[in-house]
């Protein structure tokens, strides 16, 4: 037993090796958070922000514009920088509409709110509505005449074709 735990150390301190100064090092969770998964940082950061002057995704776009956008981001990635860092340097470079979403504050907050407010309002109508058609239908059928009754020949004639069908 004691001669496997020296080997297990040495597994463990080669396996954390690569790690220990970014944990040592002050702000090391966004440095190492930006070497761990840098090459899933990049689409993520192109699905959420748009080409400015292709008006659509950054992820679809190919434009000189685009590419230039994309090595923005890719230079800020290499610095270091985690999503949120990166996206306020994007505004600041290209303005707000280079962000896919519109912000959660000002006036901007109607984007959210309003489709709400509109499902929610459909729905109220709805409850409301929905009782006086259904009691209107009801009168409606009360209202009907029945069907007359078949006489006796015409009962006949119809279950003798009906006998014929069978």
């Amino acid at each position: 037993m004691r001669r496997g735990s020296p080997a297990l150390l040495a597994a463990l301190l080669i396996l954390l090796a690569p790690s220990a100064p970014a944990i040592l090092t002050a702000g090391a969770t966004s440095a190492w958070a930006a070497t761990a998964e840098p090459g899933s940082l990049l689409p993520r950061i192109e699905r959420q922000v748009m080409c400015v002057s292709c008006k659509i995704p950054l992820n679809v776009a190919e434009s000189p514009q685009a590419n230039r956008e994309k090595a923005f981001i890719a230079g800020l990635i290499g610095q270091g920088q985690n999503e949120a860092q990166i996206k306020r340097a994007l505004v600041a470079q290209y303005g707000p509409t280079v962000l896919g979403l519109p912000g959660a504050h000002g006036f901007d907050l109607a984007a959210y709110l309003v489709p709400i407010a509109v499902v929610l309002a459909l729905l109220g109508m709805l409850a409301l509505l929905l009782p006086r058609w259904r009691r209107e239908a009801r009168k409606k059928a009360s209202r009907a005449s029945p069907q007359p009754a078949l006489d006796s020949s015409d009962a006949a004639r119809l279950d003798a074709d009906l006998a014929r069908f069978d």
